[in-house]
């Protein structure tokens, strides 16, 4: 997908976007906010205008198209943003993760990696709030709460990305 901007002088930016289909999506942010969203069936066609959403409209649509609101399951991670950065992430435990038969006590991630396993997801049941006595099994689901940055850290140490 390849995106061009242009300045419009006296209105605002231009940003176009190439779909898969050849058609280009074209987004005109004028400086007070206004958005209109046009379509080009190709690069050489007019566009014809789709719709208009104010400022305010624009940026909610926005972080529903983001995902903040829903994001789709389709991949094997999920991740929800939270304030702050911090996340609420799934992480799948293989069989070869060295967390298999490890306790949440002696895994210690809470101070090893600054996250909270929240849930265990296993088969057709959830624990919520799993004690330190619980052992992570192959086929888990951890529920993990934390910073972005250290869900990832986690999540490459369980898929040995990372010691």
């Amino acid at each position: 997908m390849t995106v061009y901007e242009s300045d419009l002088p006296g209105v605002g930016k231009k940003h176009e976007i190439e779909l898969d289909d050849g058609s280009r999506l074209v987004v005109v942010t004028h400086h007070a906010g206004k958005r209109e969203v046009y379509r080009r069936p190709s690069e050489d066609a007019d566009s014809e205008k789709l719709f208009e959403l104010s400022d305010k409209l624009a940026r909610q649509v926005g972080t529903i198209l983001e995902g903040a609101y829903f994001q789709p399951v389709k991949t094997d991670r999920i991740e929800t943003l939270l304030a702050g950065n911090v996340v609420i992430e799934w992480v799948d435990v293989d069989a070869d993760s060295s967390l298999v038969g490890v306790t949440l006590a002696e895994a210690d991630v809470r101070q090893r990696y600054g996250v909270s396993i929240i849930a265990i997801q296993r088969g057709d049941e959830t624990i919520p709030s799993p004690g330190a006595d619980v052992a992570i099994e192959a086929g888990d689901t951890l529920v993990v709460l934390g910073q972005k940055d250290a869900c990832r850290s986690f999540v490459g140490y369980v898929s040995g990305d990372e010691d």
